[in-house]
């Protein structure tokens, strides 16, 4: 069943990155559940592949569209958009939520885990605004959307952490949604901009970032009750079922049990 207020994004198309699972799963779905066109990309498409499958037996009223997509590589993204363009028109709603963490710390970490993760946390999230900005300015869409699936770590930095500079990129996702938002006023345009930043979501985040110690790993999903990838599937939802007059600017999501 059509969410009210979703009608209006029925049949219309949107990018979510970062769609082989986890939260970028669980935002495709959402999206198909209520009759949107997905272009769902990674730099692997076998599990969108079997996602769009279970999504079209379940008679969702959407589409699932896999993509292959190394968004490290700009030349990846362009192609992408270009595809998009061609084949679909172009983009209504882009979700920006493919992220990277290394356990590169600050006085020890390697420049090269620095820069993958700020090539796809901070350059790849802004190459695809500006794409998915410039496919809504050439059609004349003033109502499209513009999501980044940001985090906790983007507005404060945790102690005893040894994502320094994960958190940094996320700060950067905060300042350049702001950013956006503004521009996108000066614009004189009515297509908004969100941030959503969860904390701990039980995802494989944790474990690709203690790849080497999957009990310390484990430990971070069975320490209090997490939030579930649908939960901010469902805070994408809500976003996007507002009316063209309310901007949100940042939902921030922690599981009740946490502390700090």
């Amino acid at each position: 069943m059509t969410l009210a207020g979703m009608e209006r994004w029925r049949d219309r198309l949107a990018l979510v990155t970062g769609a082989s699972g986890g939260i970028g799963a669980a935002v495709a779905r959402a999206l198909v559940q209520q009759g949107l066109k997905v272009v769902g990309c990674a730099r692997t498409v076998g599990n969108i592949e079997e996602l769009a499958a279970e999504c079209k037996s379940a008679g969702y009223p959407g589409t699932l569209i896999p993509h292959r997509c190394d968004l490290s590589s700009e030349e990846d993204i362009l192609s992408m958009f270009s595809a998009v363009r061609s084949q679909h028109s172009g983009v209504d709603i882009c979700i920006n939520n493919a992220g990277l963490a290394r356990p590169d710390t600050l006085l020890s970490g390697s420049t090269s885990g620095w820069k993958d993760m700020f090539n796809v946390n901070v350059l790849a999230l802004s190459i695809c605004t500006r794409e998915a900005y410039q496919s809504m300015k050439e059609r004349k869409v003033d109502d499209g959307h513009i999501i980044n699936i940001n985090s906790m770590s983007g507005h404060q930095v945790s102690p005893h952490s040894v994502i320094h500079f994960y958190s940094a990129t996320k700060y950067a996702v905060t300042a350049l949604t702001e950013g956006l938002r503004q521009e996108l006023r000066e614009a004189q345009t009515h297509i908004r901009a969100t941030c959503i930043s969860p904390e701990v979501v039980e995802t494989q985040f944790a474990f690709k970032l203690h790849d080497k110690d999957p009990e310390k790993a484990a430990v971070t999903y069975e320490r209090i009750k997490c939030l579930k990838p649908e939960d901010v599937a469902e805070a994408v939802i809500y976003v996007l079922s507002t009316p063209p007059h309310v901007q949100i600017g940042d939902i921030q999501m922690r599981p009740t049990e946490q502390v700090i």
